[in-house]
């Protein structure tokens, strides 16, 4: 009987040690699944920036790259955008001639 007992209660510690080892190994797991998770989100954070970076180095090298014709067409565009603007009353022809005049000291 005493035996019997001895191996009842062997068993029931056998269970409680089970279920706190899974449980720790449970626990252990979410642990390690919440770090990977936070390391992806950095990782893609740090993919856009870098993609970012690219972007704005890519604009500044065609910025300095455009050549003198690219200036003219995009100066003449602006005057005709003035011109409409002056046609249509929305600026006076004082308003108009100084922004003419600082289109055109710009090329």
């Amino acid at each position: 009987m005493v035996f019997g007992m001895m191996l009842v209660g062997g068993l029931v510690a056998g269970g409680v040690m089970a279920h706190y080892a899974n449980k720790d190994s449970y626990e252990s797991m979410a642990r390690e699944q919440e770090q990977q998770e936070q390391l992806q989100q950095a990782q893609a954070k740090a993919e856009e920036a870098e993609q970012a970076a690219q972007a704005a180095q890519l604009q500044t090298v065609q910025a300095q790259t455009r050549g003198p014709n690219e200036n003219k067409d995009d100066t003449l565009h602006k005057l005709e955008r003035l011109g409409g603007l002056r046609q249509q009353g929305l600026i006076t022809e004082d308003e108009f001639q100084r922004m003419k005049s600082k289109l055109i000291s710009s090329i």
